[in-house]
């Protein structure tokens, strides 16, 4: 019953205080802005975010994902192509899509010349500001 009394009294003495304007006084642990800080300088520092791409080949041949790369940069220079090597295999991923729907929408254009070609999650470049 004790214990039950000091909560009750506590809780409502908390709740009236709550109530009456005044200010606040936040306590806080100096690893708590120690953390903060480095979570901030961590996001400025990052140079990506969690986006889409459209991978367009995937294979163990070096030299025939550069020329599916160079390829496709040919036929659209305004979109980034990325060559990557994930053992065993190379993959030709492009662009840098913030949303599924960007990336599917140029899966669609893509579809009669690159018919294999399926969207991945990826960490895409941030997008350029004007």
């Amino acid at each position: 019953m004790r214990i039950v009394a000091i909560f009750l009294f506590t809780f409502f003495a908390f709740a009236v205080n709550a109530q009456t304007p005044g200010t606040i006084t936040v306590i806080e642990s100096p690893k708590v802005k120690e953390l903060v800080n480095r979570h901030i300088t961590l996001n400025v520092e990052k140079e990506t975010i969690n986006g889409y791409r459209v991978q367009i080949h995937f294979g163990g041949e070096r030299k025939k994902a550069e020329k599916i790369r160079a390829e496709f940069l040919q036929h659209y220079p305004e979109i980034s192509a990325y060559e990557l090597y994930q053992q065993p295999n190379f993959k030709v991923r492009v662009g840098d899509f913030r949303t599924r729907l960007e990336a599917q929408k140029f899966l669609k254009q893509l579809a009669g010349e690159f018919p294999s070609a399926f969207i991945v999650t990826d960490d895409i470049n941030l997008p350029k500001l004007n």
